[in-house]
């Protein structure tokens, strides 16, 4: 079922409940407790919780000083406007402003019953007081996104292992046709997944969950740098053996784009790479030279690439990156 398939679920049986319960206890205006129902169902509990406090305060507070107010100046339309023009400023200065729909419904209940006495103030507390609780017991309940988040994970990995391949498959053959289509793909994909993984450090009010956060912005980071070598890759026509290594190496990495942690050793064969690459013979032809510098530029980028995974995998502190799994 779709995160908008829960909360229509969720909406369906609330309203249905909350409305149920004040007809039990024969509250007037019953179904006013289904209606803050509805208004108080979000995407995550964070949104939940902020929306139910605006709209529970600001009912209360209209229902203060909206049945004074009415006692007061009398019960009539003009009384009805300038209550608004008194009370929304009061809203803002609280920054409860969420509630003003809710707060008004309120006071137009005790407007249409001519009176405001204790009994009717009662009967409006427990409607909110119903609602409100509702609200809470059904946004407690958020699907997983576990599962969504790990299959783009996934997604996200096939991708850049078929552009690191396809870097080390054009060092080796220029004439190699790819449209580099799987870099836009990655991004859209890391895009989505972004915005289910804030959704999900939302739903946890008390430890945030930030590692899934982590992984996607290490990977958006690791992207950027892809699409910055994917101009220099395509500009080297010129077949030297130093191409041949690092392409090797490329091809090495597209193999091990996956959830276990080979970040040392990875730069392991880096560095081994590099070492061959200083110990070939100086360049002989100004077209050989501007080939081996940009190859140089493509291999710190690389290095970069894998730093940016180890940086964030060995300064993992803390509550906020407790359980980040670096990958590849």
């Amino acid at each position: 079922m779709t995160g908008m398939g829960y909360r229509t679920l969720k909406t369906a049986v609330g309203a249905g409940l909350a409305i149920w319960l004040a007809d039990l206890f024969q509250l007037q205006f019953s179904t006013f407790a289904g209606i803050i129902v509805m208004m108080c169902i979000e995407r995550t509990r964070k949104r939940s919780l902020e929306t139910i406090k605006g709209k529970f305060f600001s009912c209360l507070l209209s229902l203060l000083l909206g049945g004074l107010f009415l006692e007061v100046f009398g019960y009539n339309p003009i009384v009805f406007s300038v209550f608004i023009l008194l009370f929304v400023p009061l809203l803002v200065k609280f920054h409860i402003q969420g509630g003003f729909v809710t707060s008004m419904v309120v006071f137009l209940h005790l407007y249409a019953l001519k009176e405001t006495n204790f009994q009717t103030m009662l009967n409006e507390f427990y409607i909110i007081l119903i609602g409100i609780g509702i609200a809470i017991l059904v946004n407690s309940y958020m699907p997983s996104v576990k599962e969504d988040i790990q299959n783009f994970k996934e997604e996200i990995e096939q991708r850049f292992s078929v552009i690191l391949y396809e870097f080390s498959a054009y060092l080796r053959n220029h004439e190699r046709n790819w449209n580099g289509k799987e870099l836009m793909e990655a991004e859209d994909i890391i895009n989505q997944a972004k915005n289910i993984a804030l959704r999900d450090v939302e739903n946890h009010l008390i430890r945030k969950q930030y590692e899934d956060l982590f992984y996607l912005e290490m990977r958006e980071r690791q992207l950027e740098l892809l699409k910055r070598m994917l101009p220099i890759v395509s500009s080297l026509e010129l077949q030297v053996k130093q191409k041949e290594m690092f392409a090797d190496f490329l091809a090495f990495l597209s193999k091990n784009v996956h959830s276990g942690d080979t970040t040392e050793l990875s730069l392991q064969k880096l560095e081994d790479c590099w070492e061959m690459v200083r110990k070939t013979e100086l360049p002989a032809t100004r077209e050989e030279f501007e080939t081996r510098a940009n190859l140089f530029y493509l291999m710190n980028e690389i290095e970069n690439y894998l730093m940016i995974k180890r940086k964030l995998f060995h300064t993992r502190s803390g509550s906020a990156t407790a359980g980040f799994s670096a990958n590849n």
